[in-house]
């Protein structure tokens, strides 16, 4: 049986990391995360795009612009989202991870969702380099990976 298997490494990968800066002393850390998984898997911080938008909203136009101009292998988005008294955040991270998810299938280029979906802001600080790892380093991870099957798939 043949198999195909995406590593976790970097080198040669262009990527895109798209952040909000709503909710920044959050998705800082995650912008670090990602940054760290992508040098640390052998990425050329040259070959890493930072691009910053209003809030998580936000993220899924961007990314699809991104992706449309085919300059990337990959695109990380990153937010943090923490519910409040009302609907508003169900209602973000909804429409965000729909709208990824159609963006990777339309454009054949992966888009991670890294938006940080928490009830408090103590969940959110640990989903952001604390006790429950960081979000933005896994979303890395997962987009470097998908990018390199596809990159075994188009080999074929």
């Amino acid at each position: 049986m043949n198999e195909i298997n995406g590593d976790l490494l970097a080198k040669g990968l262009r990527a895109a990391i798209v952040v909000s800066r709503f909710n920044s002393f959050l998705t800082e850390q995650l912008v670090k995360g990602a940054a760290d998984a992508f040098t640390r898997l052998g990425g050329s911080s040259d070959d890493l795009l930072l691009v910053r938008v209003p809030g998580a909203y936000e993220l899924p136009v961007v990314a699809k612009k991104l992706a449309s101009r085919g300059e990337v292998d990959a695109i990380v988005c990153l937010g943090a989202v923490v519910q409040g008294a009302t609907a508003h955040a169900d209602l973000i991270n909804q429409t965000t991870a729909r709208a990824f998810s159609e963006i990777s299938l339309a454009s054949g280029i992966p888009v991670t969702d890294g938006v940080v979906t928490a009830e408090n802001l103590e969940q959110a600080v640990e989903r952001c380099g604390t006790k429950q790892g960081n979000k933005g380093f896994a979303a890395m991870q997962a987009a470097i990976e998908t990018a390199n099957v596809l990159s075994a798939i188009n080999a074929m």
